[in-house]
């Protein structure tokens, strides 16, 4: 017997729209375990599912379950997420799967216990249970959230309190007993492709008849977008510091940061000259072959831009006493190790070749 349609007029029309519109084919749906589950809504934070696949693939295939990825050393899984971005949620999903692979290997099955997981928050959990569970579990992602708002008339600031109080309960109200996967796919597809920041599908929409933003003619207006200042501009120098071999110093940098437990060449303050970088690292000024300096590029963050100045240090010869280890590496283009690199920096390591040929 077919389960019962939910009752609810909005949980009903994204279940039809879904079936005809909605996405069914994405990896982590064609094996939904609680692992992979997870792993796909970490990625899925902050972006976007066709940047997310080819990282999803190249995970799960490395690390199929929970236990391969706490045995795996943080370097291999930052390697791995090079390039995603938003480097805490790889540092959080690696201990958190420690934690679960201590505890027996199976993720929890409660609210609560999900949310104790490093990276796992209210909505993330209550994905994990409905997607992977089938449980009744509300989500309120920024895809969910434009649709609720747009649909209730709620016109706060997202994440004020009392805003998210009211999108949370009417999440809760919204979502069915039966069919929650496929609800609660419904609803983050919706957001994902009609119901979008700009220009969104309105004529196309399910939920255009009782939508209340679409009533009132405030669908641009909700949700209100948050005003934000200038991003400040912070500037560095990356020294690619290299030796007739063609490997390349790196630094890991702290465990923390947005580049927090990657490698990078070192950086230091654009005040800092090839020489007193060098001292740094016992290296004496006389060992410098060759410098060039590079143009000023700019790499952008949520929160502020870095403009990185390139410059090109070739040592006559590898510096004894300078090796593997203490955080510090030789990369060797030719051979590179599995170790997670900044996007700016493994652009950077890739032009050694064209500036030292």
């Amino acid at each position: 017997m077919a389960p019962a349609e939910p009752s609810d007029w909005l949980a009903a029309k994204l279940l039809a729209w879904h079936e005809r519109h909605g996405r069914k084919d994405l990896p982590w749906q064609r094996n939904p375990s609680p692992y992979r589950v997870w792993v796909s809504e970490i990625m899925l934070q902050q972006t976007q599912v066709q940047a997310v696949v080819p990282y999803f693939e190249r995970f799960v295939a490395r690390f199929p379950e929970v236990q391969a990825l706490a045995e795996a050393e943080l370097d291999e899984v930052l390697h791995l997420w090079s390039g995603l971005g938003y480097y805490a949620r790889a540092r959080n999903l690696h201990k958190a799967a420690g934690l679960v692979a201590a505890g027996g290997g199976a993720l929890p099955t409660t609210q609560a216990g999900l949310e104790a997981l490093p990276g796992v928050g209210r909505s993330t959990a209550g994905a994990i249970l409905a997607l992977a569970m089938g449980r009744a579990a509300p989500i309120l992602d920024g895809n969910v959230k434009r649709v609720l708002a747009r649909f209730h008339g709620v016109g706060g600031v997202p994440n004020a309190p009392e805003t998210l109080r009211a999108l949370w309960g009417h999440a809760k109200a919204h979502t069915p007993q039966t069919r929650t996967a496929e609800y609660t796919q419904a609803i983050m597809d919706l957001g994902a492709t009609l119901c979008t920041r700009h220009a969104p599908g309105c004529p196309a929409c399910p939920l255009a008849k009782r939508c209340a933003a679409l009533a009132t003619g405030r669908v641009a207006e909700i949700p209100p977008t948050a005003k934000r200042g200038a991003k400040p501009v912070r500037k560095a120098r990356m020294y690619l510091i290299s030796v007739p071999t063609g490997a390349c110093l790196l630094e890991r940098r702290p465990n923390f940061g947005v580049w927090g437990g990657l490698w990078s060449p070192p950086q230091r303050d654009p005040s800092c000259s090839p020489e007193a970088v060098c001292a740094d690292f016992g290296i004496r000024a006389a060992a410098i072959a060759e410098h060039r300096a590079a143009s000023v590029f700019r790499h952008s963050f949520t929160h502020f831009h870095l403009d990185i100045e390139p410059h090109y240090l070739r040592l006559a010869e590898q510096p004894n006493r300078v090796g593997d280890g203490g955080g510090l590496l030789w990369y060797d283009p030719t051979h590179p190790p599995a170790v997670g690199l900044p996007a700016p920096v493994a652009a950077l390591l890739a032009s050694l070749r064209e500036v030292f040929p």
